[in-house]
């Protein structure tokens, strides 16, 4: 059944990303999962479990262990992900405000969105959110040189106790501030086994000190300012007032929960316990919600069990405590090991997910620019056309349609491929810089454009609105060139659905035209000899997104791959050409090797390259991930071009499987490959890691 409206989550906290695991073990069961395009919006790609945070600051755990994966649980939970920071929320027009990207329209949607940190300001950094809290962490060891560290906290509750402990435990020397002249750990027991505790670990308490400037505040939280700013019904601490269904007030459309949502007549204080707890009622009337089925309520437990680590102090020997309620116990390393297993357990809940390829008797096709045909298919076609497909070289990055009375070039390119991402904006953005490239690499300037967009079967106001996000992911590129988007057509797909977590029939092909502001274009030859082979950028997206298919690539690998795609290449156009560029083209779908190929196809046949396999840089995980076997789709057709190391490129130093295969990887938004004179390079290598190509790399020399 085609979706008829679009569910938004947006945030990423525990109840999200529980509802998320739910829907992807429900699959198809319509009863227990919505019959609504979903959309998961997170300012991260991945959510830390906050149980573990404080054994992360301690050194127990590492950041992957701690982190949930929210694109690979929205790829098997079938989810739309979209990164991106949520800015302000518009009841009335049902869009949530993003930065700098449209607004997101929602018929439901769901707040998870974690909560900050209040009375932050006589601290230098605050507890919440939790990701520059980490990273402030990190920096304070480095800070101290060997020495002890000594550090502020400000606040007198579970996490200020739990971190000043994780913070000893690491070498530094906190100091918890309290506002009175007790700790607040929710009992008078509690606080005795805290006090021990902290006296134990040698951590100061300094009483009745509200005023007083700390380096940390751990002070209570509050959710986020732009909520209460919606008008919608919120508590003192932002927190949105919701009934037992988890709706908000006064809204059957929206439901709120975690540490930002609040049931009016059970108030509670904010913990991860109860984000945990409410999961399995907010996915039945989340799916509810959208059939028009009768929501299910949900009462909070009057007390959560709360288990309180040490961080495993100076010994490196953990123990807790717990505290229930009135009662508390410990501490003691039998609850640590009942705290580390619980920890551990959850997690497991969504690190055993399926991966999508289990059970597949082969692995699923490429996307992106790793789509396109062949090279040997294409090369037949063209030369059975009499189109120049039994010459190599024969064929530019854009044909030259034209010239100005002025002399310059008018150029023209096409590019295109099924949609690489799962979010229609991203997505567009990435294949109009693709695209784009194409005119760079023939140093010309892009003037318009124009796009054919096809779209999944759904209902018509979510065509519209992935049209309309298409749209201004292209504008988002053009706008900063004084490029125009000209003119287009539209199409609705009729094959089958697309993969888990992929709008079935989604693409994007444009058209790009350009002019160049001298008489002549770059065109990919001739080299000649003592040419330097500059490469703009690292290359090994394929890979990464055949692994990311799979949920078998790190989500920071993937994360600053997506980043450095969607930098534009445009100001290299001006950069190579002040410096005597002679030669050029965009690194794509043929990986590097093929490339190259084709650059050496139209230069006489004496002409060889020395490459340097080392030099080459690649996307963080892309060589790890080689070495494990993982491959584009496209590789092995790419492969074909390693007969080039026997023919007319040569390779300076040993290079072992995995960069033979990040030669031949296929690229999408891949970097510029220019020829550069010899006196020249230094310079011309200088200037682009001066223009933010912090990692363009001189990898070879053209020799006869």
């Amino acid at each position: 059944m085609a979706a008829e409206g679009r569910l938004v989550l947006a945030g990423g906290g525990h109840s999200h990303a529980l509802v998320l695991r739910m829907w992807a073990m429900a699959g198809d069961q319509t009863d227990r999962r919505p019959s609504a395009q979903i959309t998961l919006v997170s300012r991260h790609s991945t959510a830390l479990y906050s149980g573990m945070v404080p054994g992360l600051v301690a050194g127990l755990y590492d950041t992957q262990a701690c982190s949930i994966d929210l694109r690979r649980l929205c790829r098997l939970a079938r989810v739309t992900f979209v990164q991106a920071e949520i800015t302000g929320l518009d009841p009335q027009a049902r869009e949530l405000q993003l930065e700098g990207r449209p607004s997101l329209r929602w018929d439901w949607l769901s707040l998870d969105l974690g909560a900050e940190t209040v009375d932050t300001e006589r601290a230098t950094m605050a507890i919440k959110p939790l990701e520059p809290f980490l990273q402030w962490c990190g920096q304070q060891e480095q800070r101290a040189g060997g020495a002890v560290r000594s550090l502020r906290i400000r606040g007198g509750g579970a996490a200020a106790v739990e971190v000043a402990l994780a913070l000893r435990a690491r070498g530094l020397k906190p100091k918890l501030l309290l506002r009175d002249s007790d700790l607040h750990l929710g009992s008078q027991a509690a606080n005795q086994l805290g006090k021990r505790l902290l006296q134990a670990a040698g951590i100061t308490v300094q009483k009745q000190s509200p005023e007083a400037a700390a380096d940390l505040a751990c002070t209570g939280s509050r959710a986020p300012h732009w909520l209460a700013a919606s008008g919608l019904p919120s508590d003192p601490r932002g927190r949105l007032l919701t009934g037992a269904s988890l709706q908000v007030l006064g809204h059957s459309g929206l439901f709120a929960s975690g540490d930002c949502g609040v049931i009016a007549d059970h108030p509670r204080p904010p913990s991860g316990v109860w984000a945990v707890r409410c999961a399995p009622t907010l996915a039945h009337n989340l799916t509810a919600a959208v059939v028009g089925r009768p929501l299910r309520p949900w009462r909070p437990q009057r007390w959560a069990l709360q288990l309180l680590g040490d961080g495993g102090g100076l010994t490196r020997q953990p123990r807790a405590l717990a505290f229930w309620g009135p009662w508390a116990f410990g501490p003691s390393p039998l609850l640590w090991r009942w705290k580390h297993h619980l920890d551990q357990r959850f997690m497991a809940r969504f690190s055993g997910l399926k991966a999508m390829d289990q059970g597949r008797a082969s692995p699923m096709a490429c996307r992106g620019c790793a789509a396109k045909l062949a090279s040997s298919p294409l090369q037949d076609a063209l030369a059975r056309n009499g189109l120049g497909g039994s010459t190599p070289g024969s064929a530019e990055d854009a044909a030259v349609i034209g010239q100005t009375l002025e002399g310059s070039h008018l150029l023209q390119s096409v590019d295109g491929f099924p949609a690489l991402v799962d979010d229609a904006w991203l997505n567009a953005r990435l294949t109009t810089l693709h695209a784009c490239s194409d005119l760079w690499a023939c140093g010309a300037r892009v003037t318009t454009v124009q796009a054919v967009v096809t779209l999944p079967e759904l209902a018509e106001r979510l065509q519209a609105d992935l049209l309309s996000d298409t749209l201004a992911g292209i504008q988002s590129v053009l706008d900063p060139l004084g490029a125009q988007l000209i003119g287009g057509h539209t199409l609705e797909a009729r094959d089958s659905p697309g993969p888990p977590g992929h709008p079935g029939g989604l693409s994007l092909v444009l058209s790009v035209n350009g002019s160049t502001t001298a008489r002549e274009s770059w065109a990919k030859g001739p080299l000649r000899p003592g040419d330097g082979l500059l490469l703009s950028r690292p290359i090994g997206s394929g890979v990464l997104f055949a692994a990311a298919m799979a949920g078998s690539a790190q989500p920071a690998w993937i994360d600053a791959a997506l980043l450095q795609m969607q930098q534009s290449q445009a100001a290299l156009v001006e950069l190579l050409a002040r410096h005597g560029c002679r030669a050029c083209t965009d690194v794509t779908g043929f990986g590097l090797l093929g490339h190259l190929g084709e650059m050496l196809g139209a230069s006489p046949d004496p002409c060889r390259v020395v490459l340097k396999a080392a030099a080459i840089p690649a996307l963080a995980g892309a060589l790890p991930l080689l070495e494990q076997g993982w491959a584009s789709s496209l590789a092995p057709s790419n492969a074909r071009a390693l007969a080039l190391l026997e023919e007319r490129i040569q390779l300076n130093g040993p290079a072992d499987a995995a960069r033979l295969g990040l030669l031949i990887d296929p690229q999408t938004c891949g970097p510029l490959l220019a020829a550069i004179p010899a006196d020249q390079c230094d310079a011309s290598l200088a200037a682009l890691q001066q223009a933010g190509f912090a990692r363009a790399a001189l990898i070879g020399q053209v020799h006869t």
